[in-house]
């Protein structure tokens, strides 16, 4: 007689959200004042997407808003992640706000709240104003004070409705995959730059949060999302191999939680890349303005990274599972080569692993303790179609969420204090260089009509939202 499958329960006042970005979705790029980001200049440059697709319509959120806020509720979310477009509120990136600009997203957050759901704004989702970009973009110091303003200018228009702030999204892809692969916008190829763009991201994190808090009620939460990654080497006994998970750990996580967190940069990243740069525009008083309290953290997770020593294998051009490119977006790490990690795929190649999400959890636990944490992504694309009563069903989804969110449950029993999950992502969307191919959506979009169609996985995940219990998967 089998075993009586034990219900997996959240605490009662675990956050259950969705996450989207502001370029992904929002299209009405021409509208309202907005001016090109470094995404729509990327996005309509010949042989940098697929298909040519650009984020121009995407799914039309900006004038569907209501529509989606509404699908949200039916959802029964309690929280809602978005970010904000720069470039709509400040469309040079530098002076006045247009206030149109804002506008649109004082009418969200009004509907969020008139809805019962949390707004979470994220300030920076990799779409940096073109202009600044034209002035050097993240290797330029100028930026972070730029993106210091502009912070204090959401933080006034919407700090006395929003609790949840997060300054940066995933500031290793805007500095390492923008600036040294070139497979996300601006598409440079410039290591150095790429170092100086992370140091300067950190700089803004550390203007930004002050700039929020002399805005805001201080009630308010400020936090960043990093993609974290889970380094494992290939040979767990071999010197070589765990010397190569070092110099990973260093430039996907130290670079940025070691001022963020400790106040300054490892050692072994600086070691690491001393024949690259001598870290000169780290300026006196930096490493203090980046070390900021934090009254949370956010951790994005999708797959861990296997990596060795780089005679033990060739590199394959996807192996590090950030696109491909005929530059890598390591610098100072071309003696490490990356594996395929073991296991079942998602549509973008990435194995499925639950145990990277626990593991991150608990690192974060031991090295911030104390410190509240939120998953502010966390998802799979797979190749979804209705059916022939118009109906989507996507089993594989609901197996890796029922897996991931106990992988969280899990992290909580074992004494990490996570608060909150933002599935990745609540609709189809423009999934940057890959265009609109992958789709990571709980909830389908026709691409031709714009309609909005739950998945089972959103029903799934709407039943664990109202419940705070996780469905066995066997019953859907």
């Amino acid at each position: 007689m089998p075993e009586p499958i034990t219900p997996v329960t959240f605490p009662p006042a675990f956050l259950w959200g969705a996450a989207t970005s502001a370029y992904q979705i929002e299209g009405a790029v021409r509208e309202g004042g907005r001016t090109p980001s470094i995404w729509d200049t990327f996005s309509h440059t010949p042989g940098k997407t697929a298909g040519g697709e650009t984020g121009d319509i995407a799914v039309d959120h900006y004038h569907r808003y209501r529509d989606d806020v509404a699908l949200m509720a039916e959802l029964g979310l309690s929280t809602y992640r978005f970010s904000i477009s720069w470039s709509r509120v400040q469309p040079t990136g530098r002076g006045p706000a247009v206030q149109v600009g804002l506008d649109f997203y004082r009418r969200l957050v009004d509907e969020l709240l008139a809805a019962g759901i949390k707004p979470a704004v994220t300030l920076y989702h990799w779409d940096l104003p073109q202009e600044l970009e034209d002035a050097g973009g993240w290797p330029e110091r100028d930026t972070a004070f730029r993106f210091a303003e502009y912070a204090q200018i959401v933080g006034e228009a919407l700090g006395d409705r929003v609790e949840n702030w997060i300054t940066l999204n995933e500031p290793w892809c805007s500095a390492f995959l923008g600036y040294a692969s070139g497979v996300h916008a601006p598409g440079r190829t410039e290591p150095v730059a790429s170092l100086k763009a992370a140091h300067h991201l950190n700089l803004a994190h550390g203007l930004g949060t002050s700039a929020l808090r002399a805005a805001m009620p201080a009630r308010n939460s400020v936090a960043i999302s990093l993609n974290s990654s889970v380094v494992r080497p290939l040979s767990p006994g071999d010197p070589a191999d765990l010397a190569a998970v070092q110099k990973i750990d260093d430039l996907a996580n130290g670079v940025f939680h070691g001022p963020i967190l400790r106040g300054a940069y490892p050692e072994t990243l600086l070691a690491a890349t001393s024949s690259l740069t001598d870290w000169s525009y780290v300026h006196e008083g930096d490493l203090r303005a980046i070390h900021q309290p934090l009254d949370a953290l956010g951790l994005n997770y999708y797959t861990p990274t296997l990596v060795s020593a780089a005679d033990a294998s060739v590199l394959g051009p996807r192996s590090d599972g950030h696109g491909a490119s005929d530059h890598s977006p390591w610098p100072g790490a071309d003696d490490v080569a990356f594996h395929l990690t073991p296991g079942d795929r998602t549509e973008m190649g990435w194995s499925i692993d639950p145990t990277g999400l626990h593991e991150l959890i608990m690192r974060y636990t031991a090295e911030a303790p104390g410190l509240p944490l939120y998953i502010t992504e966390n998802g799979a694309a797979y190749d979804d179609k209705p059916d022939s009563d118009g109906r989507v069903h996507d089993p594989e989804r609901i197996a890796y969420l029922h897996g991931h969110l106990a992988a969280v449950r899990r992290a909580i029993a074992d004494g990490a204090d996570v608060r909150g999950y933002y599935l990745w992502s609540l609709l189809d969307n423009f999934e940057w260089a890959y265009g609109y191919e992958k789709r990571f959506g709980a909830v389908y979009v026709d691409y031709a009509t714009l309609t909005r169609t739950p998945k089972s996985s959103a029903l799934w995940y709407s039943q664990a939202a109202r419940t705070g219990t996780l469905a066995p998967t066997e019953t859907n």
